[in-house]
């Protein structure tokens, strides 16, 4: 009878400490998710920031092509003005 009890306590400590190690794992998994959770969230936040800086650069373009195509077109025009007037 002392036997089985101290087969059946040995068998508890074995299954306890799976149960620590199975728990210690899980601490390291749960723990290098949440660095890549980080990390992921640095690169979004880096593509937002480049994202809105591209924006940014096709306003800017934008506006700039609004000036110079008017520009254009005047300079154009003006050049065949001068080389139809001498004919």
């Amino acid at each position: 009878m002392i036997e089985l009890l101290v087969e059946i306590r040995d068998n508890q400590r074995r299954q306890l400490q799976g149960q620590a190690e199975a728990l210690e794992l899980q601490r390291q998994q749960f723990a290098l998710v949440q660095k890549q959770f980080e990390r992921t969230e640095r690169l979004q936040d880096r593509a937002e920031t480049l994202q809105a800086k591209s924006a940014q650069l096709v306003n800017g373009s934008r506006k700039v092509l609004a000036i110079l195509l008017p520009v254009i077109g005047a300079l154009l025009a003006y050049l065949t003005w001068l080389m139809f007037r001498r004919l």
